[in-house]
């Protein structure tokens, strides 16, 4: 993974036909009414857990403006039929995948020792709808539209 391709998933929707992705694309233009997201990036983690490492994750803090921004996706997207999130919204950034936990004794001890490093900050004031393509070599990311907060919208 580069780390172009490193992002905060919203919300995950899963495979649609063209015709669904057109609406999904359409309908995100109506989120908006946020200025912006204060984002701190702080935390390294396991999913999940690290008896059972699947993911290295870092931690996004975006305070209730993240939360209402993942919100609002998920309710406009309810309204299309995709179904609403299950499980509590835990923004972060995924920086590894691993197929099993052998040789990761080092990692998870380093990560134990730093504790719950801070890695700065950013402002965000747009989001995007993201088509991912799996292939062997991982996931390869293609952006098929910009969200402005302000309600703009760019494809």
């Amino acid at each position: 993974m580069s780390l172009a391709d490193a992002h905060v998933t919203l919300k995950f929707i899963g495979e649609v036909p063209a015709e669904r992705a057109e609406a999904i694309r359409l309908s995100l233009a109506e989120v908006h009414g946020i200025a912006s997201v204060e984002i701190r990036f702080a935390g390294l983690g396991f999913f999940p857990n690290d008896r059972r490492p699947r993911v290295l994750w870092a931690g996004i803090e975006g305070g209730p403006a993240l939360a209402k921004l993942a919100a609002a996706v998920d309710e406009c997207l309810a309204i299309l039929g995709i179904a609403r999130e299950a499980r509590e919204f835990r923004p972060h950034v995924t920086l590894a995948r691993f197929d099993s936990a052998k040789g990761l004794d080092p990692l998870r001890a380093a990560i134990a020792k730093l504790g719950a490093p801070e890695f700065g900050r950013a402002t965000a004031r747009e989001f995007y709808l993201y088509q991912s393509t799996l292939k062997r070599t991982g996931a390869e990311y293609t952006r098929l539209a910009t969200y402005n907060f302000s309600g703009d919208s760019s494809s």
